[in-house]
Formats: C-alpha cells, structure tokens, sequence
C-alpha cells in the first residue's frame, strides 16, 4: 500500500518534476512509488539497457522507493482503454491515497496522454463491475507536477519546500547521463542547471531556498495554518 504513487511518462520526469518531494515524503514516513509509463526510448544517446541502469541509479539517490515500468509504447502514448485498464489495475494494486500526474497543458504528446490516462484510470480503479484487476479503489486526489516542455510560468496551487532535499535531487537528475547530462550544449545551462534555477524561483517566492510547484483542479483542503510558510 502507498502513501503516493508519481505516474510518468518518461524514466527522469518524476526525477525532474518532483524528486525533491519524493525525498521530503519518504524522510517524513510516506511509503511513495513511481509508475514510469514508458522506457522513454529511443533516444540519440540512449538505449533500453542505459535507460534502465541510470532508473535504477536515480531511483536509489531518491531513496529507493517502489518503482515500476508499465511498458507503453514511448511516442505513440496514447490515452486508450487498454492502457486505462493497465494504469487502473496499478492504483488497485498500490492503492495510493495521493497521485502525482505530470501538468495537463504540454507540448510533448506523451505528457498530454499520461495526464489524460492518469485522471481517467482513476475514475475507473473505483467501478465495481469490471475485469480490472483487483478490488475497486479510489485514490483521493491527484496533484499535477510540472515537467514541462513548454516555456511557460507555471501557475502552481501551492510549492513545496525541498531547500533540504535539493542535492538529492540534482543527484538523482544526474544518474540520468544520457538525457540530461551528455547531451547538453558546452558553455550554456544544461537542464538540471535549469531545473534549479527554478526550484530557487519558487523558493524566492515562497519565502525558503528551493521549492517545488504543483497545481490541483479541486480545492485543497486544510486542517490548520501553521505549515504556511509567510
């Protein structure tokens, strides 16, 4: 059973978009996992074999957290009823009270199908007469992470502070040597120098050093003010 369950369309982007939280929630005793939708190749400096070996890398610097590959078809992602039932029968499987899906506004078709997929397979995980896997569950709310290929300002709900997770999460980031660190142009910011700069944006805001942004289409609910960071 999971606290939380981050679904991504690619190995990197739960790193990317969220790494500094999955830290946080592990330290503080959530049970947290990962569902990578896709292997994320071909890529020009990737191969299945890479891919793997820098997930597993990654996946250790977080904490080791329950980690699966569902094996969709990376590129040709698409939100149909075969990969509903498949991502269904995951939240059946886990149960996590709390989902992390990536941002529904993107330029990478991948991205747009997972966050369709992921809202649907959780309206399905609940129906009572079906040939899913597994005993009906709702999970209660999902919160949308950004890892995103569009130039935009993300509009966030809320951010959360990693100021202490940070180098975990550059660690994490830089396991993934084909995507993020050998691929990158000499002498100008890379992604995960990117990735940072706006971690400390947030944080700027947000009165803390480093900080990470997700957007929720329900209320969010409270039980007091105290976590408010002013």
């Amino acid at each position: 059973m999971l606290d939380a369950l981050v679904v991504a369309p690619h190995p990197d982007d739960a790193e990317l978009g969220v790494g500094g939280t999955i830290v946080r929630l592990m330290q503080q005793g959530w049970k947290v996992g990962i569902l990578d939708l896709t292997s994320g190749e071909p890529t020009p400096l990737g191969s299945p074999e890479k891919r793997a070996e820098e997930t597993a890398a990654a996946t250790r610097e977080l904490g080791d957290p329950w980690r699966r590959n569902l094996g969709l078809p990376n590129r040709s992602l698409e939100p149909t009823l075969a990969h509903r039932r498949a991502v269904a029968a995951v939240f059946r499987a886990v149960r996590p009270r709390l989902i992390f899906a990536p941002y529904w506004e993107d330029a990478h078709p991948d991205h747009v199908a997972a966050t369709r997929l992921v809202e649907e397979a959780r309206f399905w995980s609940k129906l009572s007469k079906s040939d899913i896997p597994g005993t009906p569950f709702h999970p209660a709310r999902i919160l949308y992470y950004f890892s995103v290929h569009l130039r935009i300002v993300e509009r966030p709900s809320f951010v959360l502070d990693i100021s202490d997770q940070l180098d975990a999460k550059v660690r994490a980031l830089s396991c993934y040597r084909s995507q993020l660190v050998d691929n990158q142009p000499a002498g100008r910011p890379g992604v995960i120098d990117s990735v940072c700069d706006r971690t400390r944006f947030w944080g700027h805001l947000a009165g803390t050093l480093h900080a990470e942004p997700f957007a929720s289409r329900e209320p969010i609910g409270l039980t007091g003010l105290g976590d408010l960071l002013l």
